[in-house]
């Protein structure tokens, strides 16, 4: 959307704050002062979103009205403002929200994800907030066992190695991970003369950082960018797809989804209905349909109707059926004859709940489908939040977004300090 060029200019100049700025809606004496208050405003975006919801309870003229008039306080041309505020009125009808409690956050979602804004103060508050009520279950596996070590005065001796490699692979690192990360730690401690554990707790936690790389991004030189996803059965594949969608026409991409899982037709009506929601486009052939044929001719349409990015979805499989998995194989190469590079990424998802499972099923789809990128799910709620740790070590794949919740907006990119931060003491750094 156009619009959201100037809006990046009062989040970067202050713009709000002008009394320069040009005359918004002419009209009600509530519209003056809903425009006094925005100009008055801190400018960022949670607090105009206070502004704007103030008095709005549920969906409906009030809420339209304030956010359109919003939208005009950034001189947003009047199509681009009444598309926006219709999509989120479709979106709105399709999830039958009607409490504002429900939405304010998907909405302050949708306008972050648009103004390129999930760096700004708001967002990443709002995400290591939800790090670190995640992980509050695997924080509390571990903390005990690490405050005890980690008190000052404590000997670094051998049996302060060993039980630091218990803790951590009782919060599932895993064995391998532990040994490695404790084997660090201590070259560490002897090279920076480190004697005592009080001073090794930060120490820690750098260690733990340098385990995760930075996610990569493979820009598709020749679009549209296709990205298979993959995963075994139960991970929360088909509404990670949903919710990468989601994010993509929010950011302006004209996206297309391919309903590879041709196994059961229910999952061919669920992200056709994903699709429908998030407004992007849909191609399928129907229950039994070879797979390999749904992506090869999803291409050919992502290319003939300029589409952006194309997600191809597969069927669940468990990573110990060869035939399965060789399916995979056949995929990637129809991608590849009919779009030269494609596919451009793809992501294993990974239930964060599954423990040292995981370690099995990366291996196996890294090996098939040449897995090259990490989406953990359920992260939430899990006492299990260290096999991120385990995985990133041990395979040296990036972890690209977290799952932290069921709703569209809980998929999150991964930061490694803030969940190092929340996963040690449940202060996420920034």
């Amino acid at each position: 959307m156009g619009f959201f060029s100037s809006l990046g200019k009062i989040f970067s100049g202050g713009a709000a704050r002008t009394s320069s700025a040009p005359p918004l809606l002419s009209g009600s004496v509530e519209e003056e002062d809903l425009t006094l208050a925005l100009r008055a405003a801190e400018p960022r975006l949670s607090v105009w979103l206070d502004v704007v919801l103030a008095g709005v309870e549920t969906p409906g003229p009030l809420l339209w009205s304030r956010l359109s008039l919003l939208l005009a306080a950034l001189e947003t041309p009047g199509e681009e403002r009444e598309a926006f505020v219709s999509a989120f009125q479709s979106w709105l009808q399709g999830m039958e929200y009607t409490r504002l409690e429900d939405f304010r956050s998907e909405l302050q979602y949708r306008l972050a994800l648009a103004l390129d804004l999930e760096d700004e103060e708001d967002e990443r508050s709002r995400l290591l907030l939800r790090i670190s009520r995640g992980l509050a279950k695997t924080r509390e596996r571990i903390a005990l066992g690490l405050d005890a070590l980690f008190a000052g005065g404590r000997i670094l001796d051998a049996a302060f190695w060993e039980e630091l490699e218990e803790v951590l692979i009782f919060a599932d690192v895993g064995v391998e991970a532990a040994r490695t990360l404790s084997g660090r730690l201590r070259s560490r401690a002897l090279r920076e003369g480190i004697r005592d554990s009080g001073a090794l707790r930060e120490a820690l936690r750098e260690e733990l950082c340098a385990v995760f790389k930075p996610a990569r991004r493979i820009t598709a030189l020749n679009p549209p960018e296709v990205i298979l996803m993959v995963g075994v059965n139960g991970v929360g594949k088909t509404t990670t797809i949903a919710k990468l969608c989601h994010r993509a026409v929010l950011q302006g991409k004209k996206v297309l989804l391919a309903a590879g899982d041709t196994f059961r037709a229910a999952a061919v009506e669920q992200l056709e209905i994903w699709a429908g929601r998030a407004g992007a486009g849909f191609y399928a052939k129907g229950e039994g349909a070879d797979p390999a044929a749904v992506a090869f001719e999803a291409v050919d349409k992502a290319l003939a109707e300029g589409y952006d990015t194309l997600f191809v979805d597969t069927a669940g499989r468990l990573h110990t059926k060869t035939n399965l998995m060789e399916e995979l194989v056949k995929i990637r190469r129809v991608l590849g004859r009919r779009h030269p590079g494609a596919p451009h990424r793809v992501i294993l998802v990974l239930d964060a709940t599954s423990g040292q499972n995981a370690l099995a099923q990366v291996k196996l789809f890294r090996e098939t489908a040449k897995a090259d990128e990490i989406i953990l799910t359920k992260l939430d709620g899990t006492a299990k939040g260290g096999i991120a740790v385990a995985v990133a070590s041990r395979f040296n794949l990036p972890i690209s977004f977290v799952g932290l919740g069921e709703k569209l907006e809980d998929l999150r990119p991964f930061d490694s300090r803030a969940f190092v931060g929340a996963l040690l003491d449940g202060q996420p750094r920034r």
